[in-house]
């Protein structure tokens, strides 16, 4: 079947309200890369990541009549993706707010020739989920320490201390990745 509507967005985001399937394919086909590299980036097993997905592409087309056009409809879905992983993440108790593991010293940095070629995925999975969560959100999603400690229900002092430690972690992650590299190359 070919479709015959225009591939405007307001057109797609009107069909979409209308419940039409081929619309909604159309918006999953284009959205759920972007959507599992961003569900990617807070839960690192692939599978979870997708079951994460699958269940926020539910809630956006159960719940599109709630996007009141205020803002971008893509930001409004990512945010329920990102929200999809973060109730995936709390269902699994396992999220540590609090580190026993005291802040080393880094390498003398100044004598690091800093080589970019990595890929922060890799390093971002190696995070803990705590971390993982607080860096994302901050970083990539632009929330406010504020907004953080509201949405994961912690305080704003917890929030700060998660964002210093994953920087740090994602420090020593990188920079021992390289020495190990460097190391093979000899």
């Amino acid at each position: 079947m070919k479709l015959l509507f225009k591939n405007k967005k307001e057109d797609l985001l009107s069909r979409l309200k209308k419940q039409d399937p081929a619309a909604q394919k159309i918006f999953y086909n284009q959205s759920v890369k972007k959507f599992l590299s961003v569900a990617k980036s807070y839960v690192s097993d692939l599978y979870q990541a997708e079951d994460c997905v699958i269940k926020a592409f539910c809630k956006i087309f159960k719940h599109i009549e709630s996007f009141r056009g205020e803002g971008n409809f893509e930001g409004w879905a990512r945010k329920i993706v990102v929200n999809e992983c973060l109730n995936f993440i709390k269902s699994r108790k396992t999220v540590f707010y609090l580190d026993d593991v005291h802040a080393s010293v880094l390498e003398d940095l100044h004598e690091e020739v800093i080589d970019f070629d990595f890929n922060a995925q890799e390093l971002l999975d190696q995070l803990p989920d705590a971390y993982r969560m607080v860096f994302n959100l901050y970083v990539i999603e632009e929330y406010s320490h504020q907004e953080i400690a509201d949405t994961l229900n912690i305080s704003l002092a917890v929030s700060k201390t998660q964002l210093f430690r994953a920087k740090e972690k994602l420090r020593k992650i990188y920079f021992q990745q390289q020495k190990k590299l460097r190391n093979e190359h000899v």
